[in-house]
């Protein structure tokens, strides 16, 4: 097939834009993460002094390398609707979100849709005890909000067809757009992390308002991530841009803890609920182009999220600036010395 003057130049701009922000990326996190790194380092009195603020320091610093990872899909035109229950009003409680797994993409999304909720970090892992040890020794302690999981373990497309002839034996539903999910990280952050007592239900109305000061986990955020024609977007998408604009869609559920049981069968079965009403949420975007609406109610609402590009800016600025004056410090300090 013959290839056009106007193609040729539309491959060309393509290959080099795709050029161009892949060494922005990679001069982004030769900055950015040294210079969080030594940041840290530099804080270590006041982490002696006042643990608390060290940590809510670094708890701003991390959201801001989450930032330019966000701001890399962002100029590139990968933007996000939200749907369902509003999340920000729940954004300084504990709560573990719970999300279905597509490709790496879904990350990159997730730190985008956290730019405007808290200082959360996000985590995940897959050996059970060490996930167990670091809940108890290091999540409380600095004060973090909410623990993102893929109760999937591991991607759609690796997983669908396991998942199918599983759910085939056992007479359970048969699942397209998500994968039944493993119970084990799940059950460990509920055991680890759910006080004795948990918080009310979350009241009616167009917020979710915070209902105890008790410590624990207060909420569980079912999240459903929709792609463009159900065609995720990978990192490799997301650093380099070649793909055209899209929005992700992006649905929340909040269960309030209290109504999750913590006994093993039931655990099993209210996640395999959860993942079942996620098929039909994503088979209902997949025909209709849009999330139906919540029970009760005959239209859904969307929520289109912005990032300030001049926000955007500033953050990078202070990586490269950052960065520069590391350099600098590092290079005195060097002659000083030789």
């Amino acid at each position: 097939m013959a290839v056009t003057v106007e193609k040729a130049q539309k491959l060309g701009y393509t290959c080099l834009k795709a050029l161009l922000r892949f060494a922005f990326m990679v001069a982004n996190n030769l900055v950015a993460i040294p210079s969080y790194v030594l940041y840290l380092i530099v804080l270590q009195p006041l982490r002696i002094l006042d643990s608390k603020s060290f940590w809510y320091i670094e708890g701003v610093l991390f959201k801001w390398l989450l930032a330019m990872v966000a701001s890399w899909g962002w100029w590139a035109g990968y933007t996000v609707v939200e749907w369902g229950d509003d999340v920000k009003a729940v954004s300084e409680d504990e709560a573990m979100v719970l999300v279905n797994h597509q490709a790496t993409g879904d990350v990159c999304t997730l730190m985008m849709c956290l730019q405007d909720k808290g200082t959360g970090r996000t985590h995940r892992d897959q050996q059970l005890v060490l996930l167990k040890d670091h809940l108890e020794k290091y999540y409380r302690s600095r004060d973090r909000k909410w623990i993102v999981l893929f109760p999937e373990g591991g991607f759609l497309r690796k997983r669908r067809e396991t998942s199918q002839a599983f759910a085939k034996k056992n007479n359970l539903p048969f699942l397209k757009h998500v994968t039944l999910p493993r119970l084990g990280a799940t059950q460990v952050i509920l055991k680890t992390l759910v006080a004795p007592q948990e918080n009310g239900t979350p009241p009616a109305g167009d917020g979710l308002r915070r209902e105890s000061k008790s410590k624990g986990l207060q909420w569980v955020i079912d999240t459903t991530i929709a792609y463009p024609k159900g065609e995720p977007i990978d990192i490799q998408t997301w650093i380099l841009g070649y793909r055209q604009p899209a929005v992700t869609h992006v649905h929340y559920r909040i269960f309030p803890v209290k109504d999750v049981p913590l006994e093993p069968e039931a655990l099993t079965n209210w996640l395999y609920q959860r993942f079942i009403e996620k098929e039909n949420l994503l088979t209902h975007f997949y025909e209709t182009g849009a999330f139906p609406p919540p029970q009760g109610q005959t239209k859904a609402i969307s929520r289109e999220m912005t990032l300030s590009n001049l926000w955007l800016v500033a953050i990078q600025s202070f990586a490269f600036l950052s960065g520069g004056m590391w350099y600098c410090l590092f290079q005195y300090l060097y002659h000083c010395l030789f």
